[in-house]
């Protein structure tokens, strides 16, 4: 889940409906990685990957990751910052996975259904890969004060509803308003009480609200 916004290769400018995806949504390609880097950068996130798997994210620390992966620690650092950092650039596939069906794949979710069919789409969409990755999602959310607001994915999916809402008197709120139940701290603590499919139906209900 990066602190940058998305790449441009996830935005494709004919395939959102009602309005161009904004500029600040945009980034430059970065530059080509060096050969090393790139192996480095694959490594640590193989071995990031498999070691959170195994033993969870909390218990894995920097340096076990750097020295499944046989890179120096500062090699990791670099590259990724912090623990958040590193859970950002695993999250990174799969939420431009989310963002490619979104703007171009089939209905509901993708162009070509009502909004309101779209926003429940989304919103189930969204559940299921918190649902899958929740522990990683809620270390780059909450690794400092208002960190998921700033992750540039966070920007797209407001930006997407607030296509969705345009009949509100306050698009841009309301979509904040629906992501709110969406974030990972809120659904771990509810998933005990509540289990999967209340928190789905009742997301589910205030998609179709709208308000």
């Amino acid at each position: 889940m990066p602190l940058d916004p998305m790449p441009v290769e996830s935005v494709s400018a004919d395939s959102v409906p009602a309005a161009p995806v904004p500029l600040e949504l945009l980034r430059t390609q970065p530059p080509k990685e060096r050969a090393d880097a790139a192996r480095n950068r694959a490594a640590v996130l193989e071995a990031a990957a498999r070691l959170f798997a195994e033993h969870g994210v909390e218990a894995v620390s920097l340096d076990q990751v750097a020295k499944a992966a046989g890179v120096g620690k500062g090699t990791l650092f670099r590259r990724f910052g912090d623990k958040s950092g590193l859970a950002a650039a695993l999250l990174d596939a799969r939420e431009s996975e989310l963002q490619q069906a979104i703007l171009s794949g089939p209905p509901p979710l993708g162009p070509g259904a009502p909004d309101t069919e779209r926003r429940v789409a989304f919103v189930e969409a969204y559940l299921d890969y918190l649902l899958e990755h929740l522990a990683l999602v809620r270390m780059s959310e909450t690794s400092s004060p208002g960190a998921r607001y700033r992750i540039g994915a966070y920007r797209f999916w407001r930006h997407h509803l607030s296509l969705l809402l345009g009949d509100t008197d306050d698009p841009e709120y309301a979509a904040h308003a629906l992501l709110a139940p969406l974030a990972a701290e809120q659904v771990t603590a509810l998933l005990p009480e509540l289990g999967t499919e209340r928190i789905r139906a009742g997301l589910v209900r205030l998609a179709r609200a709208g308000n």
